[in-house]
């Protein structure tokens, strides 16, 4: 069977990216809170970029959730989760205003749709307000249903407002849909994914950003800066 090897751990623990202290609410990361300009959707591919696995081939439905919804277990007992780093990422960049979305090309498409219904993310001020001690208390554990209103457990799912594309095709015919179906230009899109062959988005205008094994804060940061450095600001 091919790869399913990573050098990341799949957890909800905390990452080691340093964070600013808000007088209420999650700190967010240096690099979302510096006061520069943000892409206006970032947009990640499934496999090897958002989890370690491709859902086609490694994953055999049905799938269950574990107690807290941080893991799935499919039919064969085989348990899937998130890259580590993953949770807070996504919590980050949307407290930060940016929209995401997802461009995947696998040929599993309910079952890449339901891993992210199943995966559940934990409250922001579990994963971003405690980062390197500050916040107090939780030491980055969530039961998953900690904090009120918003801050609280979400389904994976829930978190891409800029919209899913996952189907088996181009990923520029990815592109082209969540272009027209969000109104933002190309130009304000970054895009995160584990293989060199999709720079072709390149060609509409994306900054595109490789990432080798998972996306991690690192290579958001690199991301960021490298979509920055293009647009001159």
């Amino acid at each position: 069977m091919p790869r399913k090897l990573s050098k990341q751990s799949t957890s909800t623990s905390l990452s080691s990216t340093s964070t600013s202290t808000t007088a209420a609410g999650p700190s967010l990361p240096s690099i979302l809170s510096d006061g520069r300009p943000l892409p206006r959707a970032v947009v990640f591919d499934l496999d090897y970029t958002l989890w370690p696995f491709w859902v086609d081939t490694h994953v055999y439905a049905p799938l269950r959730p574990n107690a807290t919804h941080s893991a799935c277990t499919d039919k064969v007992g085989e348990s899937f989760a998130f890259y580590r780093e993953v949770p807070a990422i996504l919590h980050g960049l949307s407290l930060a205003g940016v929209r995401l979305g997802v461009a995947s090309r696998t040929h599993a498409p309910d079952l890449g749709r339901d891993m992210l219904k199943l995966l559940h993310i934990p409250s922001a001020s579990s994963l971003l307000a405690a980062e390197n001690g500050e916040g107090g208390g939780g030491g980055g554990k969530s039961s998953g249903g900690s904090g009120s209103g918003k801050d609280k457990a979400r389904k994976a799912i829930d978190f891409f407002d800029a919209g899913l594309e996952i189907y088996p095709s181009s990923k520029i015919r990815h592109f082209e849909v969540l272009h027209k179906r969000t109104g933002i230009p190309y130009a304000e899109m970054l895009f995160f994914d584990d293989e060199s062959r999709n720079r072709d988005t390149e060609s509409l205008g994306v900054t595109m950003w490789l990432v080798r094994d998972g996306v991690t804060w690192s290579e958001i940061e690199s991301g960021i800066q490298e979509w920055r450095r293009r647009r001159g600001v």
